[in-house]
């Protein structure tokens, strides 16, 4: 296990801005709106600290680059950042281009704040100068699983393109929910058409669908043709990795898009804190914000608290993990070493399980929500020592 040492950036006493490298998806192929809601999280947190005085009187700056769902170009920033001196990395959206950032920022010493992908193994090995806001892939996983069963889904498709991310989630559903007496049916989509699925959900005789697939395609396709095929008309499509977020999916797919579980981590009703940021993130969006937009503005708030209590020594941020106690906007946020996760975790962000409402597209409904509090988190926590 790599530990800080103090050889790891120094900390300077001029007035200079205090930097934090943000690394985001802004171009094709990454996720760009969901680049989009993380930096503005990211920006409108930085004001805020730089408007109440900065970091002892130092201007916070944010200095930001595109990974565009690429984990070469992501390494690439890092070592850039490394050496225009940063004292900490923010952000990121894919997990294999977040895991690509934790490696290089595990061996160049560089604390590394990651904002929003779940991939539990992040690092290889277990590392001191990585952390994450977002939580591990296997708890909220298995809390989506939890909420199949209670729905009565026994037998469920999973849709899946060739990805590290969509492999660990289709064996995370799998593992949970085989001894629970669920199956799950592999649909791999390289070399099936959207007729295809249809075909393969009714002869499996799936209750459910769940895709494991890119936005917008293949996703959109497959939806389309499921909503629209007669024989499907009783099977629920999820989309576990949250891909009806975001105001796109409503955009490309209309009423087709509605009733779709997915995975939220924001509480059901977000507290002072949490309320006034989203208005705020609201008007800098011109839309409602994401659960990543609130990812990004934590993020920042925790990185500042961390700067004002142990200066931008690259060393003292990576040790001070454990230490962190900050009110975020979806609660309080502290880090823990949790089993089969290889970086300092927050255990558990609200976990939610939702969909867009028939009725009334732009609200969300709660469908399942994972047990909170400290028993409920090691119970999580066991379980993804197993699958993570």
């Amino acid at each position: 296990m790599k530990t800080p040492s103090s050889r790891r950036g120094a900390e300077r006493s001029d007035g200079s801005a205090v930097r934090i490298g943000a690394l985001v998806p802004l171009t094709r192929p990454g996720w760009v709106e969901a680049g989009r809601h993380l930096l503005a999280g990211l920006e409108l947190a930085v004001g805020e600290v730089n408007d109440a005085g900065g970091i002892g009187g130092r201007p916070l700056e944010l200095v930001i680059r595109d990974t565009a769902a690429d984990p070469q170009r992501a390494a690439a920033a890092v070592d850039e950042l490394a050496r225009l001196g940063v004292a900490a990395l923010a952000g990121e959206y894919h997990s294999v281009v977040a895991r690509a950032a934790a490696a290089r920022a595990d061996a160049l010493g560089l604390p590394f704040l990651c904002s929003s992908a779940v991939l539990d193994a992040l690092t290889e090995e277990p590392t001191e100068w990585v952390a994450r806001l977002a939580p591990a892939q296997s708890h909220g996983w298995q809390v989506y699983a939890d909420f199949l069963l209670g729905a009565g889904h026994r037998r469920i498709a999973v849709a899946t393109e060739p990805s590290v991310y969509w492999a660990s989630g289709a064996r995370i559903l799998r593992d949970h929910l085989a001894p629970r007496g669920g199956t799950v049916i592999g649909l791999g989509l390289r070399g099936l058409t959207p007729a295809a699925v249809c075909d393969e959900l009714v002869d499996n005789r799936a209750t459910a669908l769940l895709l494991l697939a890119g936005f917008p395609e293949p996703a959109v396709s497959i939806v389309r043709s499921v909503r629209h095929d007669r024989r499907l008309a009783g099977i629920m499509i999820g989309a576990p990795a949250g891909q009806p977020e975001f105001a796109g999916w409503s955009t490309s797919l209309g009423d087709d898009g509605v009733a779709i579980p997915f995975l939220r981590y924001l509480p059901e009703r977000l507290g002072p804190l949490g309320a006034r940021v989203g208005t705020a993130l609201r008007e800098r969006l011109a839309e409602a914000p994401s659960f990543v937009a609130f990812e990004g503005y934590d993020t920042v708030v925790v990185l500042a608290d961390m700067l004002r209590s142990h200066g931008s020594d690259r060393a003292r941020i990576a040790a001070s993990w454990p230490r962190v106690a900050v009110e975020g906007t979806r609660g309080r946020i502290r880090f823990s070493r949790t089993p089969g996760v290889s970086v300092w975790q927050w255990a558990w962000p609200p976990t939610r399980v939702v969909d867009r409402d028939p009725a009334e597209p732009d609200r969300f409904r709660v469908l399942h929500a994972a047990r909170e509090g400290t028993e409920a988190a090691t119970a999580q926590a066991r379980r993804a020592s197993t699958t993570g």
